[in-house]
């Protein structure tokens, strides 16, 4: 490729799209969305690994697993899909639909996302998505947006507050806090690569500060440098529930908004042609990728909305350059001994970095509302406000309460994040439809 400046919707990068930089800019890019890339998978994946596994080997396991389906849906979209400089990672809306579908058997959990995924690929392929966007106005994406956020406290609120800890929880409390407003001070001022790469700088000096308070925590050997045993631990029995199908198909709803939204994002900053195909393609690709999910037992992926500040930060728009993190991250899913370090990691970072990432999201969902060229009025506020209302109740209703529902309808009236779309749906386009 020849080397240059390729002026793009009026920006300059120094690489575009299809251009592949040369081998020492290539290996520093990619190095460069490997980090990007690494925090999330650790964070949500340890996350979900907690709700199922007690063991630290097995939670190794499910992280591999995580590594090696975000690598593979990486390269099937650069390769097939969207062709787009994009990171994917595991969908912070289906962790949500994890968390409330505890106490099911996983097997009902993860058919779901099996199907989930062969749904959202048939909707995209057919256009039928197209036709489902017009419901989707910026009040209740922005709703969702900030849904996500809100049902999600309540499993922050325990990894910050786990009885695992060996230290006291007004300790935890006063740290978590600490913590985040460090970060929140640092992604201030910081730039670049940076500001880019603060989650997992954040992840590394807080553990090290914490394991010195307490260093009984920290983890153990053991563990093999090769391993592809994750390969034996597939769902090979299908149960199909209901409940937790519904509750599924309304995050898929979500996933695909975001994944749409991402998709787009970068396509309004780079300008590739047949933006139609690339969003079809791309959209299907993440609905194949869920399928081999819910196979392998593990959270499905999405599109993540951050690239477009990345691209903009490193003036570099070529695709080319994520296909060595892609590789990256498929090497590390077979490395368990690197992947064991996530182990040593207390919940209570996990816990105060998603604090982090969730105000992200809830920015985002303000962005949106207050964005929109509809504005923001007083029923804006209502019908944004009864939802999230609903959300947050139902996300902190106590266990035994919830353990009064049906069994067939508790992932459902169970699930914060649900209700709230469903009600959200319902204000924007029936009780305060436009006629």
């Amino acid at each position: 490729m020849i080397r240059g400046v390729v002026q793009l919707a009026k920006l300059n990068f120094k690489y575009g799209l299809d251009e592949i930089p040369p081998p020492v800019e290539l290996i520093l890019y990619s190095l460069q969305w490997l980090a990007i890339s690494i925090p999330t998978i650790i964070i949500i994946g340890k996350v979900v690994a907690g709700l199922y596994f007690g063991n630290a080997a097995d939670q190794i396991v499910y992280v591999q697993k995580v590594f090696f389906i975000t690598a593979v849906a990486m390269l099937a979209q650069l390769l097939w899909g969207h062709k787009l400089p994009l990171i994917l990672g595991p969908a912070a809306v289906l962790l949500v639909g994890i968390v409330a579908s505890q106490g099911n058997n996983p097997a009902a959990v993860y058919t779901s996302i099996m199907l989930g995924g062969v749904i959202l690929s048939i909707v995209s392929v057919t256009g039928l998505f197209g036709r489902l966007q017009k419901y989707f106005t910026p009040r209740v994406v922005a709703t969702i947006l900030i849904l996500i956020a809100f049902t999600i406290a309540p499993t922050i609120m325990n990894l910050i507050l786990s009885p695992s800890l060996e230290s006291p929880p007004l300790f935890n409390l006063v740290f978590a806090l600490v913590l985040v407003l460090i970060m929140f001070l640092a992604g201030r001022h910081l730039t670049g690569i940076w500001k880019s790469t603060l989650i997992i700088w954040a992840i590394i000096a807080g553990s090290i500060i914490y394991l010195l308070f307490f260093p009984e925590m920290a983890g153990s050997g053991g563990v093999p440098v090769f391993s592809a045993s994750f390969f034996s631990n597939i769902n090979s029995s299908l149960e199909f529930h209901p409940g937790i199908m519904f509750s599924f198909i309304v995050c898929f709803l979500a996933l695909s908004i975001n994944d749409l939204g991402s998709i787009q994002s970068v396509g309004e900053l780079i300008k590739p042609d047949n933006m139609h195909g690339r969003i079809t393609r791309g959209i299907a690709l993440t609905g194949l990728a869920n399928v081999l999910s819910g196979f392998l037992s593990v959270i499905g992926p999405v599109n993540f909305s951050l690239s477009p500040g990345i691209i903009m930060s490193t003036g570099n728009a070529s695709r080319f350059t994520l296909m060595p993190t892609a590789a990256g991250l498929l090497i590390l899913s077979f490395l368990p001994g690197a992947v064991a370090f996530v182990e040593a990691i207390p919940s209570l970072i996990i816990g105060t970095v998603m604090i982090y990432v969730m105000c992200s999201q809830i920015a985002a969902g303000m962005l949106v509302a207050f964005g929109s060229t509809e504005g923001f009025n007083f029923d804006s506020g209502l019908i944004m406000g009864l939802p999230l209302l609903l959300g947050i109740i139902i996300s902190f209703l106590p266990e035994n309460v919830l353990g009064t529902f049906s069994a067939a309808l508790r992932p459902v009236i169970g699930n914060g994040f649900v209700t709230g779309v469903l009600a959200v749906l319902v204000l924007e386009h029936i009780i305060y439809r436009k006629k």
